[in-house]
């Protein structure tokens, strides 16, 4: 993914690194998928790079070290095959930080500074966040940690305090346009308007949206909130384009796009209609969240959709 935005996070991070005694640990912190993982990265690349040296690839260099819940051996579509998309995790084990810490014994390789990425930080297990707080309490000369983090508040108390806080805020809906149009030129306008819906400042949710080409399905979404729904007409066209045998990742997206669309009627209309997208809205949230873990008939979890949609509508008055 493209990294664009985040000046402020730069500049903070730019700023840290002209200090005589920059922190030696850091937790970046934000929303899912809003770039954290790739700052972390090109940040890395610049505290490893030397004088009069071209900016290094921080995939490849051996002074930056990269910890995720991903093992080595494991492809991401390897990952996915054992329950598409929603594989148990794999928490980052003590043995990992053990095998980090076993290379954090040796000097680095190329200059004097080395950086040790962890992400996702908030995937640590306890025995992990245990034994990692031995080399944050103590760490080698010219060693930086980088722990990314959507949740911090699952990090040890005692990890958070040994580190600095680098915020991530959502990205406006211009910049995530241009990381679609860089990273998926090919998608159309109505994908890119879904994505955009859906992503809420995160640009790697934006990405995800696209690939499940959504765009047909938010039109049908926003003709529904406009017109109402009373034949069923449009609930069937919904079920339809969603299609008879939908993986669970596009019913969740479908659910999360009919969420953020309905989010932002909020401001519109009396108080009727908006304690009618509140109690929509709840009730979206509530079904997305028990997809991943049940078996649903697909067909009536798009007509639920399409039945909280119609509830949250312009009164038909309104409507024309």
């Amino acid at each position: 993914m493209t990294l664009i935005g985040h000046d402020n996070a730069w500049r903070s991070w730019r700023d840290a690194m002209t200090s005589t005694r920059m922190h030696h640990a850091w937790i970046l912190a934000g929303m899912k998928g809003v770039g954290k993982g790739l700052f972390a990265r090109a940040a890395a690349a610049e505290l490893v790079r030397e004088a009069g040296v071209p900016q290094p690839d921080p995939a490849n260099h051996p002074d930056i070290i990269v910890l995720d819940h991903l093992p080595a051996n494991e492809t991401e579509e390897e990952k996915k095959a054992e329950g598409k998309p929603y594989a148990v995790k794999r928490n980052i084990t003590i043995d990992q930080i053990r095998r980090m810490q076993g290379r954090l014994n040796t000097r680095p390789t190329l200059g004097s500074r080395r950086v040790v990425i962890i992400d996702p930080a908030d995937s640590l297990e306890t025995a992990s966040c245990n034994a990692l707080l031995k080399s944050l309490e103590e760490p080698p000369a010219g060693t930086f940690f980088l722990l990314v983090a959507h949740r911090p508040g699952r990090l040890l108390p005692t990890i958070r305090s040994r580190c600095r806080t680098l915020r991530f805020d959502p990205l406006p809906a211009d910049a995530i346009d241009r990381i679609l149009r860089a990273e998926a030129p090919e998608a159309s306008a109505a994908t890119r308007a879904a994505a955009l819906a859906a992503a809420e400042g995160s640009p790697g949710a934006a990405l995800d949206f696209v690939a499940q080409d959504l765009g047909a399905l938010h039109t049908l979404m926003l003709r529904i909130l406009a017109e109402g729904d009373h034949g069923f007409t449009l609930r069937g066209a919904l079920a339809e384009e969603i299609g008879a045998r939908p993986d669970r990742e596009r019913q969740v997206a479908v659910c999360e796009l009919a969420r953020a669309v309905i989010a932002a009627q909020l401001p519109l209309g009396d108080r009727a209609r908006q304690a009618r997208v509140i109690a929509a809205h709840g009730e979206l949230v509530r079904l997305g969240a028990q997809l991943p873990t049940y078996n649903f008939d697909p067909a009536l979890v798009a007509m639920e959709i399409g039945g909280l949609l119609a509830s949250a509508a312009m009164p038909r008055e309104a409507a024309h």
